[in-house]
């Protein structure tokens, strides 16, 4: 990356955050037409769902993977399993996004009751870490691209690379959670 990318992360870091967020109220809140995106098969829109929890189900462990790998002082085997964590992060959020822009939310089929008192408690937490996360993860990925290795010592890429693989372990475990509450115990 250029010396500019370099001295300016954290314009970086919120840029992209605001697109990357943008990008989802405006499919959460319908502001991205559906006939802007060809519409996919049936059977390829209902795999979506299926699809993301094994996609998130991989990227904890890519995740823990890194953690590991630095905790052990393997820096490419981390610098992998991060970038692979991410590249795991985009496709799931490309599926995601894809689907709630032709297909819409996902009704819960589950009791009033599970609903009101289970679901949108654990989803409204899910929604909450994966905001939160988005500028974490940029903020330790731009560091990381933008600097050698032993420079990285001097800026903030373990604390918040940190605190994004808490909210992104979290966040993607409970997202499995809300999988399962719509598609597999309901």
């Amino acid at each position: 990356m250029s010396n500019w990318a370099r001295d300016n992360v954290p314009l970086l870091t919120a840029a992209l955050s605001v697109v990357s967020l943008g990008l989802v109220f405006g499919a959460v809140g319908g502001v991205i037409p559906e006939t802007v995106l060809p519409r996919a098969s049936d059977a390829v829109l209902d795999a979506i769902p299926h699809l993301n929890a094994v996609i998130s189900a991989t990227a904890i462990a890519t995740i823990i993977l890194g953690w590991r790998a630095i905790s052990r002082g393997d820096v490419e085997r981390h610098r992998a399993f991060m970038l692979a964590s991410f590249g795991l992060f985009t496709v799931f959020l490309v599926g995601y996004l894809y689907r709630l822009i032709v297909v819409g939310t996902a009704t819960f089929p589950g009791p009033e009751t599970v609903y009101t008192f289970v679901y949108l408690p654990f989803l409204a937490i899910h929604i909450l870490l994966a905001i939160v996360c988005i500028p974490f993860v940029f903020y330790a990925l731009l560091l990381a691209l933008t600097r050698p290795y032993p420079e990285l010592y001097d800026t903030a890429h373990a604390r918040a690379g940190f605190v994004a693989a808490i909210l992104w372990l979290i966040s993607f475990a409970m997202g499995i959670g809300v999988y399962l509450l719509l598609h597999h115990i309901y």
